[in-house]
């Protein structure tokens, strides 16, 4: 009886082999650069790019003082009303990051469960340099548009009224450090997609993660530092010291366990994209 292509995907009955690439295709195989490319092809046929510059727009929206009662600070140097919406700013991309990385990170593998794969290898282009080409692609798209989501909100609290000095630094900080948290948990989504086929659950996972991120900045640190959703709320260097506005304070992030989850996360990366390398599909 013949199966269809998703009933032999690449995710069941895995073979591990020594090399990397069959002599058939070794000859013949893309360049990382020629492969990036190709999942920006893909991605723009996914529209995958417009999913998440809305995700962006409407995050901005959420985090910004468009409200009267939002506004009433913004000129008063002791309401911190930079410090306040950053601490605002931080909720919202807890909530929208893990959905967005999510679902990029399905879609953009889904497509390789239906004989994907195989043609890639055809090209010589293994599963795992599939997997990184598709993070790279990823990343050339959710990096500036992050940068730009922060820009954007700075920019419509100055044009609502924010006339006091912006703490560049904090601001910044805080920026990179959203980046480098939502490429770590994109690359982990990627590996979920790549052997699960039912991209049901990744996403489904992603929302879930959605709602822990958010939970995690009431949570104590030791359990937000377990998780790896706990890590927007890590990146914060914000904290609530009150219940009105201007009760913020600037802290210092857990930087060394910060940095410890990325390295984690690379690591991980690494190491299981380097197994599926080794693997015949």
């Amino acid at each position: 009886m013949s199966r269809s292509p998703r009933a032999i995907a690449p995710s069941v009955g895995l073979r591990e082999r020594g090399g990397s690439t069959s002599p058939s295709t070794a000859g013949q195989r893309l360049s990382f650069a020629a492969s990036v490319r190709l999942e920006l092809v893909k991605m723009r046929r996914l529209r995958l790019a417009v999913v998440v510059v809305v995700l962006a727009v409407i995050a901005v929206l959420f985090a910004a003082p468009l409200s009267e009662s939002s506004r009433a600070g913004l000129d008063d140097p002791s309401a911190r009303p930079w410090e306040a919406l950053l601490l605002q700013y931080a909720l919202v991309s807890a909530l929208f990051s893990p959905i967005l990385v999510s679902v990029t990170a399905s879609r953009l593998t889904d497509i390789e469960h239906d004989g994907g794969w195989y043609l890639a290898a055809t090209a010589g282009l293994t599963p795992g340099r599939l997997c990184r080409a598709k993070l790279a692609a990823l990343a050339i798209v959710l990096v500036p548009t992050l940068a730009l989501q922060t820009v954007a909100l700075v920019g419509v609290a100055r044009a609502v009224g924010a006339t006091v000095p912006l703490p560049i630094g904090v601001w910044a900080g805080y920026t990179v450090g959203l980046i480098a948290v939502d490429l770590a948990v994109c690359a982990l989504h990627i590996l979920l997609a790549a052997v699960v086929d039912n991209q049901i659950l990744c996403v489904g996972i992603g929302l879930l993660g959605a709602f822990i991120a958010v939970y995690m900045f009431l949570a104590p640190q030791w359990l937000a530092r377990l998780l790896p959703w706990g890590y927007w709320a890590l990146i914060c260097p914000v904290t609530q010291t009150g219940t009105h506005l201007g009760e913020v304070a600037i802290v210092m992030p857990a930087l060394s366990w910060i940095s410890g989850f990325l390295c984690l996360a690379a690591g991980c990366f690494h190491v299981m994209t380097a197994r599926l390398d080794r693997m015949e599909r």
